[in-house]
């Protein structure tokens, strides 16, 4: 018997070393980042087998084999949909500023997206106003309605947008709903979507999540975007999701959420249509391309404002999102201002945001006072100090959970949209960005900005080099599960 015990643990021995050094080659020949092949390999070594499970379920990028190959094949038709669309519809190029030139470069080349002028923009901050005005466009509807969010949280004004598309539906508006399964959990076990369904709106839940699909793709690879299309004429897209601050998350002592959502008219509702029905198909395999915008539409003067539709996700070239960033940080010349609910950067945006701060950058971060996730505070704080002793300000804002994902540079241009500066958002999720070289608009985000930081708590540098051991200690150990936030 003494012989049996002896053979089961020599064979464990054998198979648990084998797993970890199988691991092991798996994670340096993919070639990512150093810092989060590091990450994985602490994680590994450290928890073994909890590591082990983990980079199994997380550590790859598993889209899934029928729905990856689905995502890469359809990824071709519209591209070239893109560029069929806007042929006669495009900007000269040298009339652009250089920002947008460099942004326009950057996405023309990598997704076959060009940036457009020619547009309304509109920046909307209360959240209450937003599910009004939105649930206004929605009553004026005349052809059809495309929607897609990560969150849709039953209660309040979010349910007058709900009845709203029901009475759309019914005058006859095609109405196409895309919710993330994970996400909008609670809409999915509320009643709403039979009584949608019931009154002719198309609901999909995207992504679902059961036992059974942990083993084929990741559980964590979420549909981000927050995209509202309406008649193809008008969008929304931004950081809220459709919920109202007065009923989500309200017994999680951190606040209201704060966000914006910029609404949109002119030829870039087009290309947020065509993402939503990117994403439409790769769920249901049902292909239906957007209306190329009018050609009246289109400028035929130099542009005064040029708009960069950045969408991003698997199937789409890599961390383009990601490159358009730091290509936008390198190009400050005086400031940046950047909001942002989660600031787990990666190794690369981490040296971006140093490198402006010591060259002469005025660089703002403002981050929530509180936040939602327990541990992306902790792994958040792991990178305050460096921050700090590059010389970046960083702020801490009172006034609920700052859910807005904004970058303002030299106070004339910006990207705003659903991306946190996470690893999640910036290699993982579906997400959509706009990259904006609108002075007029950018000044009224940068307004905003300003009333942020009014009502934040600067962290002092040298006070935070004195906070305690153990909670140095606790930053350290969240910072190692960095790759999973």
């Amino acid at each position: 018997m003494e012989q049996v015990y002896h053979a089961i643990t020599l064979l464990w021995f054998n198979v648990y070393w084998f797993a970890v050094a199988a691991i092991t080659l798996r994670v340096v020949f993919k070639r990512r980042a150093i810092g989060v092949s590091f990450a994985w390999l602490m994680i590994i070594y450290v928890l073994p087998l909890v590591g082990i499970l983990a980079y199994l379920l997380f550590g790859e990028l598993n889209l899934g084999r029928k729905r990856a190959k689905r995502a890469k094949q359809t990824f071709g038709p519209y591209a070239r949909w893109f560029r069929r669309a806007y042929r006669d519809c495009l900007p000269d190029t040298e009339a652009l500023r250089p920002y947008g030139k460099s942004i326009n470069a950057l996405c023309e080349r990598q997704l076959g997206i060009s940036a457009l002028s020619g547009h309304k923009l509109s920046l909307q901050s209360i959240p209450a106003q937003i599910l009004t005005q939105l649930v206004e466009d929605i009553a004026a509807a005349q052809h059809s309605i495309h929607i897609e969010f990560y969150i849709w949280y039953p209660g309040g004004l979010a349910d007058e947008v709900a009845e709203a598309l029901c009475q759309a539906a019914a005058r006859g508006v095609s109405i196409k709903l895309l919710l993330d399964a994970a996400g909008s959990r609670e809409f999915f076990n509320s009643q709403w979507p039979e009584t949608l369904t019931d009154a002719g709106v198309e609901v999909v839940a995207a992504l679902n999540v059961s036992p059974f699909r942990m083993f084929f793709q990741r559980l964590d690879l979420r549909l981000h975007r927050k995209i509202v299309v309406i008649d193809n004429l008008i969008a929304y897209t931004g950081s809220m999701n459709l919920v109202d601050p007065d009923y989500f998350k309200v017994g999680s002592n951190i606040g209201k959420w704060v966000d914006i959502m910029v609404r949109i008219a002119g030829p870039a509702v087009s290309v947020l249509d065509c993402i939503h029905a990117w994403d439409w198909e790769n769920e249901t395999q049902e292909r239906h391309f957007s209306t190329p915008p009018a050609q009246q539409s289109c400028p035929a003067v130099a542009p005064l404002d040029v708009v960069q539709v950045i969408p991003s996700g698997p199937g789409m070239p890599e961390e383009i999102i990601h490159q358009a960033l730091l290509q936008s940080i390198y190009q400050a010349r005086k400031s940046i201002v950047i909001t942002t609910p989660y600031l787990v950067p990666s190794e690369l945006l981490l040296f971006a945001l140093e490198s402006a701060a010591r060259r002469g950058i005025r660089l703002d971060i403002i981050v929530p006072g509180r936040n939602d996730s327990l541990m992306v505070e902790w792994a958040s704080r792991a990178f305050f100090g460096e921050l700090l002793s590059a010389g970046v300000r960083l702020h801490r804002y009172n006034g609920g959970m700052l859910h807005t994902k904004s970058v303002v540079i030299d106070d004339t241009h910006c990207l705003v949209g659903t991306v946190n500066l996470d690893m999640r958002s910036l290699w993982l999720n579906f997400e959509v960005t706009l990259a904006i070289d609108d002075p007029k608009f950018t000044e009224q985000l940068s307004q905003l900005q300003r009333r942020y930081l009014e009502n934040t708590t600067e962290i002092d540098a040298r006070q935070w080099r004195q906070r305690p051991l153990l909670k140095r200690l606790f930053e350290q150990f969240f910072y190692l599960f960095s790759p999973l936030l």
